[in-house]
């Protein structure tokens, strides 16, 4: 009995590793971008080039530049009010409201104590995500007072990715990819296998392995492979469940079913 019990059970675990989330396509278009930020649910496209951040909305391009701290290392949008962009060479983040206008500039060599930061990303109110280098820790920050909000525990290795939403930061490491509240407690932690990116949308991910994606639940701890046509995946992203595939000057918009 205890024997059948347990071929069940295996059973049942393989079944569930081998559930395919699908993509359906939608669309596909031409587009020339060096890179896409975000697109949203009105179609709201946000790019990169260079040192110049674009919002594009029904052919109308408004953008925004500083000369003076060069190029753009990684933007976030998931505030679309409060648009964060992030300057590393220079240590410093900008945030922007919807018409791109400067709300404020955060140089974090001017704070004490100095932060040398690799990674940010939006947090809730006031705040930034940001990963301080020097003490391999993820804080959330307070850019109105200068004051650290909450601290995580340090990491064991270099940080590749990171997103977040108003109450997680997701932090894709070499070794394991963690998931951290607003208290900076840890959620979860699971191992990297293989996982090069992630975007985030309503708690859940998306991660990207070599040339695949999977799908992580914000219930569950493992990622499903999501069935999808072989091609180029040099960028990706997802709004509500529409995962969007950019790569060889194509836009490919999914569907995704969730089962």
């Amino acid at each position: 009995m205890k024997y059948l019990v347990c071929i069940c059970l295996s059973f049942s675990i393989f079944s569930f590793s081998q559930e395919k989330v699908e993509a359906i396509l939608i669309k596909s278009i031409d587009l020339n971008e060096q890179t896409i930020v975000g697109i949203d649910n009105f179609g709201i496209l946000y790019t990169i080039k260079d040192e110049t951040f674009s919002k594009k909305e029904n052919g109308k391009t408004i953008t925004y530049s500083n000369v003076q701290l060069g190029n753009i290392s990684s933007a976030n949008v998931f505030n679309p009010l409060k648009i964060n962009l992030f300057y590393k060479n220079f240590n410093t983040a900008i945030i922007l409201d919807n018409r791109l206008a400067e709300i404020k500039k955060i140089d974090f060599n001017a704070i004490q104590p100095y932060k040398n930061v690799s990674h940010v990303s939006t947090g809730y109110d006031t705040t930034l995500w940001i990963f301080n280098t020097d003490t391999q820790q993820l804080e959330l920050f307070d850019y109105k007072t200068n004051k650290i909000r909450a601290t995580t525990m340090p990491t064991v290795s270099n940080v590749l990715a990171m997103t977040s939403n108003y109450n997680f930061c997701w932090l894709l490491t070499e070794r394991f990819l963690y998931k951290f509240n607003y208290f900076g407690s840890m959620d979860f932690k699971i191992e990297n296998k293989g996982y090069k990116a992630i975007a985030e949308d309503n708690g859940n991910l998306i991660i990207k392995g070599d040339n695949q994606l999977f799908y992580l639940s914000k219930q569950s701890e493992q990622p499903i492979p999501i069935k999808i046509e072989e091609l180029l995946i040099n960028q990706f992203l997802v709004t509500n469940e529409t995962l969007y595939i950019y790569g060889s000057k194509k836009l490919h918009q999914y569907q995704l079913k969730i089962k």
